[in-house]
C-alpha cells in the first residue's frame, strides 16, 4: 500500500521553543506536513515535543551552521533543525548540493566566493550580504563547511552582522580534523606520545604582520593538524623540516573526507609533497603530522576502484568499497538532465489515478517523476490507488525517500525480472513505465503480451559527457586506479570514447550482462560482473575476482577498438 504525503497519519516535525515574547507563555511551533503544504500551528508549553533548544526560526538573525565534513549524515541534529526552517541558505563552495537537497530543497542557495583577491575581503563582502538577507526579515543560515570558528574568516563576517544590529547563532560542525582523523582510524592525542593537538592552517593570508611560528609548532610534544595545505604542501613541509622536525616523521592524509571519492594515504614529512604529486590527492585534504595511518584491512585494501555514475550518485558503491577496505574516487561519465519536454509525463500525471501500477526502471525516473508531480503543485493525493513498482533496491530505497511505500520489487533486478513479477499481479491492467529517453522496450513488449494496457512517461535523459578535462584526466592519470566500474551500457559506451587507451591498464567490473554486452561490442570484455544488479553486488564481484587471485586476459584488451581519448 502507498505510504504518501497526505494519506494516513500526519507527520509532525517539531520546532525549537521561540521563547518568551513580551512576557507571555512559552510556545513551541510544529508543522503538520501533508504532501507539500506546511502548516504551522503554536501548541503550549505541556506538549510532548521535542527538547527546547535556542531559537532559530525568527526571522531577522543569522544562524551560523557548522556542515561538517562533506556528508549528510555527519551534520548534527541541530545543524539540520537550522537548515529546514531556513528561506535562504548562504553556503561555501565546499559543501556539496547533495547535503543541501537532501537537507533542504526549497530554499533559495547562495553560494559565495572566497577568492584571496577580492576586495573588499571575500569575509566582508558575505558578511554584508547576511545582513542586507537578515534586515529584509528573513531566516538566514550561513553555512561553513566543518565548523564555523575554525578557519572560516568569522571575524569579518561577524562585523558588518554587529554594525547592522543583527542577532546571531552558532551551530557548531564536526571540524576537518577530527574527521579526518576518525576516517583514518588515527587518534590525534596519546597518553604517551601526543599531549597535544594544533589545528594549523597551510595557507596564511597575503601581507599578514605574523606568519606561523614553524619552530614553536615543531617543539610541541603532540599532533599537527594542517588545513588547506595541499597547495602549498612544499613549503609548509620544509618550514617543519628546518625547524627540527625529522623526515621520518609519519603524515596521514585524508582527501576530500566523508565525500564519495575519499581518499587516506600515508607518507612522511619528508616526501609527502612528492607523494602529493603522484598520488593524486586532491583538495580539500587534512594532513595530520605525527600519526601513522593504520594498516589496511579487508579483500580490497590496497584496491582504488574508479566510480563512472553521475554526479550525486555514487554513494552506495563508494560505501561498498571502503567497507570492504578499498578506495574510490568518481569521475561522471554521463550526466542526468531534464527531458526535453515534460508534455508526455505532465499528461500521465493529469492521469496518474486511473494506472494500476506505476512502474519505475530506475532511482533516475523516481527523482525526474516525484520533482515534476511537485512542480505541477500535486502530491502523492494525485496518484489514487495505483500502486508502485520498482526495478531493485536502490530505486525502491528513493521512492521511500520521497515519502512513498514501494508495493513491488522483484526477485530478479532487470526488465525482464520486473516484467514477470508484475504479469499476475491484474488482469488487463493499466500500467504507466517511468523511464528514461532510451533503453529497452522489453518490459513494455512483456506486459502488452500479458494483455496489459502499458504507457510510458520519459522523466529523464542521460547525455553523455562530449570529453574530460585535462585536470581531470591528469588525476586519473596520477592514482593508482586498478579497477574501473560500468553500471550501465551507455556509461560503457562513454567510457570507451572518453578514457581510451586507460582501460588497458586497468580491471573492469560491469553491473550486468547488458552492460557486458555493451563493452563487448567495442572488444572488451570485463573481468567481474556482479549476480546481482545492484552495488553490493558489483563490489562483491570484484571481491571474489581478488580472492581468486584472477588477472585480465590479454586478449579482451589488445584486440579492443579504443579511441584516443577525448579531452577538454
Amino acid at each position: 500500500m502507498l505510504d504518501r504525503p497526505g494519506r494516513g497519519r500526519p507527520q509532525w516535525t517539531h520546532s525549537p521553543w521561540l521563547g518568551t515574547i513580551g512576557g507571555s507563555e512559552v510556545v513551541t511551533e510544529c508543522s503538520e506536513v501533508r504532501g507539500n503544504t506546511k502548516r504551522r500551528s503554536l501548541r503550549p508549553r505541556n506538549s510532548i515535543i521535542a527538547m527546547p533548544s535556542p531559537t532559530s526560526q525568527l526571522p531577522g538573525r543569522v544562524v551560523f551552521v557548522g556542515a561538517g565534513p562533506g556528508a549528510a549524515d555527519l551534520l548534527t541534529l541541530r545543524a539540520v533543525d537550522r537548515l529546514r526552517a531556513a528561506d535562504v541558505i548562504v553556503h561555501d563552495s565546499l559543501v556539496p548540493d547533495l547535503v543541501l537537497d537532501e537537507v533542504n530543497p526549497t530554499a533559495e542557495r547562495i553560494r559565495v566566493d572566497r577568492e584571496l583577491d577580492q576586495r573588499p575581503s571575500p569575509g566582508t563582502a558575505t558578511g554584508r550580504l547576511l545582513a542586507r538577507l537578515a534586515l529584509e526579515g528573513r531566516a538566514v543560515v550561513r553555512l561553513k563547511g566543518g565548523d564555523p570558528t575554525v578557519f572560516a574568516r568569522l571575524t569579518e563576517e561577524l562585523e558588518p552582522l554587529r554594525q547592522a544590529g543583527v542577532a546571531v547563532e552558532f551551530v557548531p560542525g564536526i571540524t576537518a580534523a577530527l574527521a579526518a582523523a576518525a576516517a583514518a582510524g588515527v587518534p590525534l592525542t596519546s597518553r604517551d606520545s601526543a599531549s597535544s593537538v594544533t589545528l594549523v592552517t597551510g595557507r596564511e593570508a597575503d601581507g599578514k604582520p605574523d606568519g606561523i611560528d614553524f619552530r614553536s609548532l615543531a617543539g610541541l610534544p603532540g599532533t599537527l593538524a594542517v588545513y588547506m595545505g595541499v597547495e602549498q604542501v612544499a613549503r609548509w613541509s620544509r618550514e617543519l623540516l628546518g625547524a627540527g622536525l625529522s623526515a621520518d616523521t609519519p603524515v596521514t592524509i585524508v582527501s576530500r573526507c566523508s565525500w564519495p571519492d575519499q581518499r587516506i594515504g600515508g607518507s612522511t614529512l619528508g616526501d609527502c609533497a612528492g607523494d602529493f604529486a603522484t598520488q593524486g590527492w586532491r583538495s580539500p585534504a587534512v594532513v595530520v603530522v605525527g600519526a601513522a595511518v593504520p594498516p589496511a584491512s579487508g579483500p580490497l585494501r590496497g584496491q582504488l576502484v574508479l566510480a563512472t555514475r553521475p554526479a550525486g550518485q555514487e554513494g552506495e558503491i563508494a560505501a561498498a568499497v571502503r567497507g570492504a577496505g578499498g578506495e574510490c574516487i568518481n569521475v561522471p561519465l554521463v550526466r542526468i538532465a531534464d527531458p526535453p519536454s515534460w508534455q508526455q509525463l505532465d499528461d500521465a500525471l493529469g492521469r496518474a489515478d486511473t494506472y494500476d501500477w506505476i512502474v519505475f526502471a530506475s532511482a533516475n525516473g523516481v527523482r525526474g517523476f516525484t520533482r515534476r508531480l511537485a512542480a505541477l503543485g500535486l502530491d502523492g493525493r494525485a496518484l489514487g490507488t495505483a500502486r508502485l513498482a520498482a526495478i531493485g533496491p536502490a530505486t525502491r530505497r528513493q521512492l521511500e525517500a520521497a515519502g512513498y511505500r514501494c508495493d513491488l520489487v522483484p526477485d530478479r533486478f532487470s526488465s525482464e525480472g520486473l516484467a514477470a513479477a508484475l504479469a499476475g499481479r491484474t488482469v488487463r491492467g493499466r500500467h504507466l513505465l517511468v523511464r528514461a529517453d532510451r533503453g529497452r522496450d522489453v518490459l513494455r513488449h512483456e506486459l502488452e503480451s500479458c494483455g496489459h494496457h502499458v504507457e510510458e512517461a520519459v522523466a529523464y535523459e542521460s547525455v553523455a559527457l562530449e570529453s574530460l578535462d585535462p585536470d581531470t584526466l591528469a588525476g586519473l592519470d596520477a592514482a593508482p586506479v586498478t579497477w574501473l566500474t560500468l553500471t550501465s551500457p551507455s556509461i560503457a559506451d562513454a567510457a570507451v570514447r572518453l578514457l581510451g587507451p586507460r582501460l588497458r591498464s586497468w580491471r573492469i567490473a560491469t553491473i550486468s550482462p547488458l552492460t557486458s554486452a555493451a563493452l563487448a561490442r567495442h572488444g572488451l570484455r570485463p573481468d567481474a560482473e556482479a549476480a546481482d544488479a545492484t552495488a553490493t553486488g558489483l563490489v562483491d564481484a570484484i571481491v571474489r575476482h581478488e580472492a581468486a587471485g584472477l588477472r585480465p586476459p590479454a586478449e579482451s584488451v589488445e584486440t579492443a577498438k579504443l579511441p584516443p581519448t577525448s579531452r577538454g
